[in-house]
């Protein structure tokens, strides 16, 4: 599992939640359990960030009956939210790109010496 900054963490959990919402509703704990299978995070910096997509109309959320006990809140991506999911990814693979470039040519520069 990779552990990364903190800031850099909260940045991309947005992206994260925005494209795992777009395959399939989800609530809060299951997106918890699905982002950790590949980011260490704790399980209390979804729900504000899930609060703030909700705000900002990125997502909406509705009650579904749970048959482990009360109705669990889900989340489910709006038109809105699919627009800032495609731009946050182009973002990412713009930043990803460079930063792969940088390694490339350091891991050139390291076998000539």
């Amino acid at each position: 599992m990779m552990i990364i900054n903190i800031q850099f963490k909260k940045g991309v959990l947005e992206l994260c939640v925005l494209v795992i919402v777009s395959i399939k509703d989800c609530y809060g704990y299951e997106l918890v359990e699905k982002i950790s299978r590949h980011i260490d995070i704790a399980e209390g910096t979804i729900y504000p960030l899930l609060r703030r997509l909700k705000k900002e109309g990125y997502l909406e959320s509705y009650l579904k009956e749970s048959k482990e006990g009360p109705p669990r809140k889900y989340y489910r991506i709006t038109a809105p939210g699919i627009k800032e999911k495609e731009a946050l990814i182009s973002e990412w693979q713009a930043f990803t790109g460079g930063v792969n470039a940088i390694i490339e040519k350091g891991r050139a520069n390291d076998d000539q010496e």
